[in-house]
């Protein structure tokens, strides 16, 4: 896929960073159907090219945002050799680099969040509270709460099964599924729906 077929899914301004950050390197971008398991990801290719596949469904920063993480650990192994950690210091000082780059292509009220994420880097989206209400604020719909947002002893609905919060783990949530009587953690900003 060319750079400029690549337009549709992404903020405007932002192919002079593309073609920077391309550079040289080969590279084929596939644009999938939805994953819920990741928004994105990269893979060298046995024939030294490389692949990215990002979700279709992602609103514009947010697949450049994602676009920008994956470009990272090409230039990151370019840059450094293929044994580092694929989000290690080499790969998150490469992302922030490149965040701080563009920057200008977010809208004003997304601008001080890629600020602050780009302190710290994380590997997964997930693992940054503000990035994530800020993407899923008119993706659910009003009856959708955030886990965080319950107390323990509250029942929710996630994925059509039915959860009680038992209690909180440091960062995240144990929870018990009332049909199968298994136990799980959710992650904080998982989304559900509260039972009344």
């Amino acid at each position: 896929m060319s750079i400029q077929l690549l337009e549709k899914y992404l903020p405007q301004n932002t192919l002079p960073f593309l073609k920077q950050w391309f550079g040289a390197h080969v590279i084929h971008i596939k644009i999938t159907r939805n994953r819920n398991s990741k928004l994105g990801d990269y893979r060298k290719m046995p024939d030294k090219s490389h692949q990215i596949t990002i979700n279709s469904t992602l609103q514009p920063p947010l697949f450049f945002f994602v676009l920008t993480h994956e470009l990272a650990h090409l230039l990151a192994f370019a840059n450094f050799g293929g044994r580092i950690s694929p989000h290690g210091a080499e790969w998150k000082n490469t992302f922030r680099i490149m965040l701080l780059e563009s920057l200008s292509v977010y809208p004003d009220d997304l601008k001080g969040i890629i600020l602050k994420f780009s302190k710290s880097p994380k590997a997964n989206f997930m693992s940054s509270p503000e990035l994530v209400r800020y993407f899923h604020i008119e993706n659910y719909e009003d009856e959708a709460s955030y886990i965080e947002d319950l107390t323990a002893g509250d029942r929710f609905f996630y994925r059509k099964q039915t959860y009680i919060i038992e209690e909180k783990r440091k960062k995240n949530y144990l929870c018990t599924n009332l049909d199968s009587g298994k136990k799980y953690i959710f992650k904080p900003l998982a989304r559900v729906e509260k039972i009344n």
